[in-house]
């Protein structure tokens, strides 16, 4: 299974595609990662609609069979939520028009998942991915890193999903 997770942002939008088997084991394939970028000194308008063609692109070459985006949620400065809500926005949108099945998870949905402890810092998380993923590194920049978070947050909660299925009488 293919799933590539989007961390929505204007300026960074960071993706990353995982596969992984869902019968075998923890193991999962970092196949692609990293960041489509907008100029903050464009019209939003014109940001939106480059991150627009960017996505499409991107869904194309990738043909994920479920696209994973950050939850929006924002406590502090709602001036920064409502960009990564319009980028959000985007790539459900383009991922419904390819019918592809869209989940959300909060980032402390993410962190528990891939680190077991949902208050973990951006290190930990990005320490994890690399490891679970066999890489040599930590993937770079951090937005591609949490997007291979999240779509490997979504393939855990269907292994365990389909684990829980097969256990059931």
């Amino acid at each position: 299974m293919f799933v590539v997770g989007i961390d929505p942002g204007l300026t960074r939008c960071g993706f990353g595609l995982v596969s992984a088997d869902l019968a075998a084991a923890e193991t999962f394939e970092a196949r692609a990662a990293g960041v489509l970028e907008t100029n903050p000194s464009d019209p939003v308008e014109i940001r939106l609609a480059a991150l627009h063609r960017d996505l499409v692109e991107l869904f194309a070459d990738l043909s994920p069979d479920a696209v994973v985006v950050e939850k929006v949620f924002f406590q502090r400065n709602a001036k920064t939520a409502i960009p990564v809500a319009q980028a959000s926005g985007i790539a459900i949108a383009l991922a419904g028009i390819r019918g592809i099945p869209v989940v959300q998870y909060t980032s402390q949905e993410v962190k528990l998942a891939v680190t077991g402890f949902g208050n973990a810092d951006k290190s930990q998380v990005q320490a994890m991915v690399a490891q679970r993923c066999r890489l040599l590194e930590v993937p770079k920049p951090p937005d591609a890193a949490d997007a291979l978070a999240l779509a490997m947050c979504h393939l855990m909660n269907l292994r365990t999903a389909a684990r829980m299925k097969v256990a059931t009488p």
